[in-house]
């Protein structure tokens, strides 16, 4: 058998068998090695696995994910609850934009639609319970809005895409997620007011609006997350990985002094679960470096490339056989595993159209968001459902009308591509 082929149907052998992603991974390079090079290259295993991960922009990951889960058990979302109440006020649907636009600030923290979902779902269930808001539709609403996160920066996702592209800009394609995201808010809360007000959900919200002035105050210190964030890379003042390690101790003096809500055991908790979590995504990365390698120096991904490039030479032809196949991946995979399985075979595609990289990054992130709120398997649907306690079938009426305003925004961005390249274009940084 071709050693191309025996290392891609390898890998898409195991992920059938349910192995962990990692280890499919990792498996078929090691077995496309062995095939289609010699023994003496099986020596490189090692060194692959770790030039994968020793990279300094890896580094803003954990502490990405770091500075998400201090902002979730600091109490930043119940202040964030308030003030968007405050704004939207007391309305037929109006809890319901109070989550998009939550799900829409916490994305500027974590960069985890999951983790997203579960913080804004706990605090919004109780009150859009007792409006009369079904659980199906609220795990839906959160699980759809949530899902933004891989676009607002800051983004796990877009700085494994800004590792993998040879020379990406991250300031550049945090940039140009910002405004898509918001557009895709926008896309989900339209279907979700519309939906409110046509079955009459909310019409038992607290008509007290929060006053205004006072619940801006207690949201200041959440609010200034996304702007520490984006102002410091704005400014040059940090790089992405140095903004990271200050998104980290903003949260824990927020958490720690200003809302006194962590103390020593809910600091170990934190740097616990988010050392877990981390550890598995860069164990991930590690070896989806070995099998890019394989991959690379075989030439599968070249092979890959011109069997698509010979289906048809119309680029939106393959633009939409791409997006297709990209939101089936978002269905089943996490965003960062995708990015690292599909990347390299992608690259020479885009370079063939001549597409800028930044703008395919955004319109990639935003087919991943797509598939992490579509069954059968949507991690955050399946989070929010979790949480909300109802079976994931209940979300099925609601889910359909968020996905297609979800699909209008990224025909948008596909037919307009300074929907996403003008933000970046104005602050000034390199697309390419």
């Amino acid at each position: 058998m071709d050693p191309n082929l025996l290392l891609l149907l390898t890998f898409v052998v195991l992920m059938f068998l349910g192995t962990p992603i990692a280890v499919a991974l990792g498996f078929a390079g090691a077995v496309g090695i062995l095939a289609g090079l010699d023994l003496t290259a099986l020596g490189m295993i090692g060194p692959n696995t770790y030039a994968a991960i020793a990279k300094y922009p890896l580094i803003a990951i954990p502490l990405f994910i770091l500075t998400g889960m201090v902002f979730e058990r600091s109490g930043v979302a119940a202040r964030l609850v308030e003030f968007a109440q405050a704004i939207i006020g007391p309305r037929r649907g109006g809890l319901a934009l109070v989550a998009v636009l939550v799900c829409l600030i916490m994305g500027g923290m974590s960069g985890s639609g999951p983790a997203d979902a579960a913080a804004v779902v706990t605090v919004m269930l109780p009150s859009m319970l007792k409006a009369g808001y079904p659980r199906g539709f609220t795990a839906s609403v959160v699980a759809a809005s949530s899902s933004t996160a891989i676009l607002i920066p800051p983004s796990v996702a877009m700085i494994v895409y800004s590792v993998i592209v040879p020379g990406m800009d991250l300031r550049a394609l945090f940039a140009a997620g910002m405004v898509p995201g918001l557009l895709v808010g926008l896309a989900v809360a339209v279907p979700a007011l519309l939906l409110s007000r046509k079955y009459n959900f909310g019409i038992n919200e607290d008509p007290n609006r929060p006053p205004f002035w006072p619940s801006f105050r207690r949201a200041i210190p959440g609010l200034m997350a996304p702007v520490i964030i984006l102002g410091g890379l704005r400014s040059g003042l940090f790089t992405p990985t140095e903004t990271a390690v200050v998104a980290v101790t903003y949260g824990l003096i927020v958490g720690v002094f200003l809302y006194r809500t962590m103390g020593l055991r809910e600091i170990y908790d934190v740097l616990a679960a988010s050392a877990k979590i981390s550890g598995v995504v860069m164990v991930i990365i590690s070896l989806a470096g070995l099998f890019a390698w394989a991959g690379s120096t075989m030439g599968a991904f070249d092979a890959t490339t011109a069997a698509l490039l010979s289906v048809s030479d119309n680029e939106w032809v393959i633009l939409v056989f791409l997006m297709i196949v990209l939101i089936l991946a978002g269905m089943v995979l996490d965003g960062v595993s995708i990015y690292l399985i599909a990347v390299p075979l992608l690259v020479p595609i885009v370079q063939a159209f001549e597409w800028s990289f930044v703008w395919f990054g955004v319109v990639m992130a935003m087919l991943v968001a797509m598939g992490q709120f579509t069954p059968p398997v949507a991690v955050n649907l399946m989070v929010a459902s979790k949480i909300a306690d109802t079976p994931l079938e209940s979300t099925f009426r609601w889910i359909g009308w968020l996905l297609l305003g979800t699909l209008v925004a990224l025909g948008l961005v596909v037919i307009f591509p300074e929907l996403s390249l003008w933000l970046p274009r104005v602050l000034g940084y390199r697309i390419n």
